[in-house]
């Protein structure tokens, strides 16, 4: 039985991450030189979401959320 290479599988494991950095950082760049805000990024966005508006409509006291209405006759 053959005995492993553990210094070629440790390379090829540094040279994955090392292919995964480059990627982050063009990615990075990228979105930095975009006029339009691309990849997803919303320039119009806040850093911290407003949690003000996302209260569910008439809550319980229980701090349950209300039971779906059933069509009675």
């Amino acid at each position: 039985m053959a005995t492993p290479n553990y210094n070629y599988e440790k390379r090829q494991r540094e040279l994955a991450k090392k292919k995964k950095k480059e990627e982050k950082l063009r990615e990075r760049d990228a979105r930095k030189t975009s006029p339009d805000g691309e990849f997803g990024q919303n320039p119009d966005m806040d850093a911290e979401p407003d949690h003000s508006q996302t209260q569910t409509q008439n809550p319980t006291p229980d701090g349950e959320a209300p039971a779906a209405a059933s069509s009675q006759p």
